[in-house]
């Protein structure tokens, strides 16, 4: 598993190193309107990139957010790899959001699923089915098999997972990123029901996203 960095992401580091370089580039020319753009453009892909700590709730029977961003859909949807309809919760990352993911749950990461497609609008609900993603199946610590989905979106062109087969990963912690907007879904086993609702801002690894049924485990 490899260790992302703390404060800014490490796969954001050429393009602000670029972004930096044009901007001094412009800066020797003299060109203000270009320079005063740079600056700009610099200021908001290290906003982009930012990698700000989490400290997920230690309560047992819980799951946090994978992303940052706006919850566009809870309900049921087909799962990647059991193909069965499953509770899902679907979360929107625009451009201003923290784009690095993390683990919903403490637990071992078993399979990945990469699908290549298109590039919709990752608000929209085809997304999930049309869209580039790459797709993680997770065995809970505390029991239960949990998916993550990475959605590329319109403008993400990149997803980065980290995670690989057999990692042992702790609730809260970073697997990886999509670049430029973009969504996650969470697909839920059947012993946990949806803790948050559509609209609401959630936070990766923080907010939590969904609760055990009175204490049940799951197999």
């Amino acid at each position: 598993m490899k260790k992302p960095s703390v404060g800014i992401a490490l796969e954001g580091a050429p393009a602000i190193a670029l972004a930096a370089f044009f901007t001094v580039v412009l800066a020797v020319l003299d060109c203000v309107t270009g320079t005063a753009l740079g600056l700009v453009l610099t200021a908001l892909t290290v906003n982009f990139f930012r990698d700000p700590e989490r400290y997920p709730s230690p309560e047992p029977g819980v799951a946090v957010s994978p992303a940052d961003g706006k919850v566009v859909k809870t309900g049921v949807a087909r799962d990647p790899f059991t193909g069965q309809e499953r509770k899902v919760v679907c979360i929107f990352m625009n451009v201003f959001d923290v784009h690095v993911n993390r683990m919903p749950v403490a637990g071992t990461v078993e399979r990945l699923l990469y699908h290549p497609g298109k590039f919709l609008n990752a608000s929209l609900d085809k997304a999930s089915e049309d869209n580039e993603r790459m797709a993680l199946s997770i065995r809970g610590a505390e029991g239960g098999q949990w998916s993550v989905v990475q959605i590329a979106g319109l403008v993400a062109r990149r997803i980065v997972c980290h995670a690989e087969p057999g990692d042992a990963l702790g609730r809260g912690e970073r697997f990886g990123l999509i670049k430029f907007g973009s969504r996650v879904d969470l697909y839920l086993p059947d012993a946990y029901d949806i803790a948050v609702h559509v609209g609401e801002r959630v936070l990766a690894g923080q907010t939590t996203i969904a609760r055990r049924k009175g204490g049940r485990t799951e197999d």
